[in-house]
């Protein structure tokens, strides 16, 4: 028909797929064979990486065999890139994309936009691949560290679960097999924001199992490469899943026509290239931190094939930057204008091919390395001391004044966390100012020492003393609580966010709309309610200290990272409920914040004499093992511990109440001003209103007194 030949063209269809290969490549979205390229860049690194380093060449003594040689490796590539698919499709989906086509309709409800619909669907089918390949990961580890080939009789088996529930790396990759089950099943699920949100979380904590065991669970500085490990996967799951879910939208970014509503394409890679640069500088200086605790000097670094492939992997990292850099301030831009969107969008996915090819080959070397032994030697000396048993450290010297500023250990964990705190502020400062608006510089000052003080007590003295005596630990966690959180709350740091961050109106949710949704959400209704922040903030130390937590959080890592966690959040919400500018669901009237105030500090006074008063150790099996040969006793030193609590706790809350007492006053004063603004506005208008009604009151009550002396007549 005539009609036929004037209807709008269509977006072209996939290529009909046959096969498990084929409903796999379908619900990923591939259709094109460039697709596969990082796939098999992918598979070619991680051979030549191998054979060069000699990973895989068969052991002398106790050798499982080539299958576990070569399937253990190769599962493993098969989990990180899975693995980080599930990431990159969840961050699209969470925020990135558009969730609906629809913008008028609320968040989970309206038609799916294709693009959200696709990531989600290759972010399942990645899911499914992660899960599967946790479990070939698992079985090939045990037959690997077994020595001996897959069997699949009872005697094998019996071994592989006393590998999986009482070995710590069994226990590590059932943690993360039970993970991606989890979010696997929630992936085939989940469809409103907030469970994938929720989802993207679990994903993540997937990452902790495997920064914790391997090489740099048994480094000298075995915690910093634990914390640089983690944060280098952390960036790497979300660049390198972002780029395969960017390959897997190539074919809905490209259907639509540049220029119209329906083009997501420039905003979809705008918001990608920001969290990929960011992702960059995180891979890049964390690689460069985990390497040089694995590597102590020049020698090793290029005369060792540990060496060169980290070197190669550098590069690599190096030239990925660069396409980025090429992404963002040629091709992005060049989107928007008009009679270049299509030799754009050519140059865009010419770009794509690229850093799937390196990236993909970044990724075997990757693998290899962890299959690699480093030159330094990563198992505990026969020798070691007591001290280094119980915390991977030896003992510090004995503690004078001076070293409680000399003596550091780094924790690039919350390093990171600081220097992302400060960028991001600094940024967002600049842009309010940019803008014209007025941002007050003693917040900015309060923020930055903020930072300062939570740097020095994750990595200073009070961190490398507090491992091993209970008073430096109790100034420790004071000064986490009780100063660090009274600087950052007064900085107001979501009141700048808010003003900083653009306000999205493609349906999509950004930093500025999520912070939204957490603050009016119930979760943070509950959490900030003054009682609550008040009875958490001093009723989480009793539970802390007086039960197995304590002891976890001073034997393992990942307890005393949450140890660090939980404290300062509690004490920084506390601090808000009191005194913060911040938005809240809801604030305590002034009085009952005082009163609140006086409690907790009534609190810390009985917590600190019932310590300085008992005679039974804290965590006993820990303190009481340590072999310190200076200083006073374990339990003395609890003793002092008491006393710190006491004393440190006391006066950062009387300074709180001092400004509650002063922002009373600011408040009833504003109240003041307001009414006599008004009464001059009106002319005193309800003044002479008040007045006259006693006027009134007064005539009335002598008509009625002249009446009653009449009637007496």
């Amino acid at each position: 028909m005539p009609s036929a030949a004037k209807s709008r063209p269509t977006a072209p269809r996939p290529a009909p797929h046959t096969g498990a290969s084929g409903l796999l490549a379908g619900a990923l979205g591939i259709s094109r064979p460039w697709q596969f390229a990082g796939l098999a860049a992918l598979l070619l690194g991680l051979t030549a990486a191998l054979l060069f380093s000699g990973a895989a060449a068969a052991r002398a003594v106790s050798d499982p065999g080539a299958l576990v040689r070569w399937g253990l490796p190769i599962s493993k590539a098969i989990h990180n890139v899975s693995l980080a698919t599930v990431v990159g499709g969840l961050i699209f989906a969470v925020g990135i994309l558009p969730r609906s086509t629809s913008r008028r309709s609320r968040d989970d409800d309206g038609p799916e936009h294709p693009a959200f619909a696709r990531a989600l669907a290759a972010a399942a089918a990645a899911g499914a691949a992660w899960t599967l390949s946790a479990i070939a990961v698992l079985v090939f580890t045990y037959s690997d560290v077994a020595g001996q080939g897959i069997s699949g009789d009872a005697e094998f088996t019996q071994a592989l679960v006393y590998f999986m529930t009482d070995i710590e790396t069994g226990r590590a990759w059932l943690a993360v097999t039970i993970i991606a089950a989890v979010v696997t099943t929630a992936l085939f699920g989940v469809r409103s924001l907030g469970g994938l949100a929720l989802t993207l979380v679990l994903a993540l904590v997937g990452l902790v199992p495997a920064a914790l065991i391997g090489h740099s669970s048994s480094s000298s500085d075995h915690e910093g490469a634990i914390n640089s490990l983690g944060l280098h996967l952390v960036g790497v799951s979300a660049w390198v899943g972002g780029i395969i879910i960017l390959a897997v939208l190539s074919g809905t970014l490209t259907a639509s026509k540049p220029g119209t509503a329906a083009d997501i394409t420039e905003p979809t890679l705008r918001r990608f290239s920001s969290l990929a640069g960011f992702a960059f500088i995180l891979v890049f200086a964390s690689g460069v931190i985990n390497a040089s605790i694995r590597i102590t000097n020049w020698g090793d670094l290029f005369g060792s094939a540990y060496g060169q492939l980290i070197l190669a992997k550098t590069a690599a990292t190096l030239v990925l930057g660069g396409i980025g850099f090429m992404h963002r301030q040629w091709v992005i831009p060049q989107l928007g204008r008009k009679g270049s969107g299509l030799s754009s969008r050519r140059v865009l996915w010419q770009l794509v091919v690229a850093e799937l090819l390196i990236m993909g080959a970044t990724s075997g070397v990757a693998v290899a390395l962890s299959r690699s032994a480093p030159p330094q030697p990563t198992t505990f000396a026969p020798d070691a001391s007591p001290a280094f048993i119980l915390t991977g450290y030896e003992l510090p010297p004995e503690l004078t004044p001076e070293r409680w500023l000399t003596e550091w250990r780094l924790d690039w964990l919350w390093i990171a966390v600081a220097l992302f705190g400060l960028v991001s502020y600094l940024l967002g400062v600049a842009k309010v100012l940019r803008r014209g608006d007025k941002w007050q510089w003693f917040r900015t000052v309060n923020w930055v020492i903020g930072l300062l003080v939570l740097t020095y007590i994750t990595s200073g003295p009070p961190a490398v003393y507090g491992r091993v005596l209970f008073s430096a630990h109790m100034v420790d966690h004071m000064a986490l609580t009780m100063v660090a959180p009274i600087f950052l709350v007064l900085g107001a740091p979501a009141t700048l966010a808010l003003r900083a961050l653009p306000a999205r109106g493609d349906g999509s949710r950004g930093l500025r709309e999520w912070l939204l949704v957490f603050v009016h959400s119930k979760f943070s209704q509950l959490v900030t309610h003054p009682i609550f922040a008040a009875g958490n903030f001093a009723g989480s130390i009793v539970l802390f200290y007086y039960s197995d937590l304590f002891g976890f959080a001073m034997r393992e890592h990942v307890g005393h990272e949450l140890m660090i966690l939980h404290f300062l959040l509690t004490g920084y919400i506390f601090i808000l409920s009191m005194i913060g500018s911040d938005p809240l669901p809801r604030r305590a009237p002034y009085p009952m914040r005082l009163v609140l105030l006086l409690a907790t500090m009534g609190f810390h006074a009985f917590f600190g004499v019932a310590i300085m008063g008992g005679t039974n150790l804290l965590a006993a099996d820990y303190f009481g093992n340590l072999g310190r040969a200076w200083g006073p006793s374990a339990l003395l030193d609890q003793q002092m511990g008491g006393a710190v609590a006491w004393g440190i706790g006391e006066v950062p809350t009387l300074l709180v109440a001092i400004g509650v007492a002063v922002m009373w006053s600011r408040s009833d004063a504003r109240e003041t001003k307001r009414v006599d603004r008004a009464a001059d506005r009106n002319n005193d208008a309800d003044l002479t209103a008040y007045n006259d009604m006693f006027a009134k009151l007064a005539e009335r009550d002598a008509k009625l007194a002249e009446r009653n002396k009449l009637e007496g007549r």
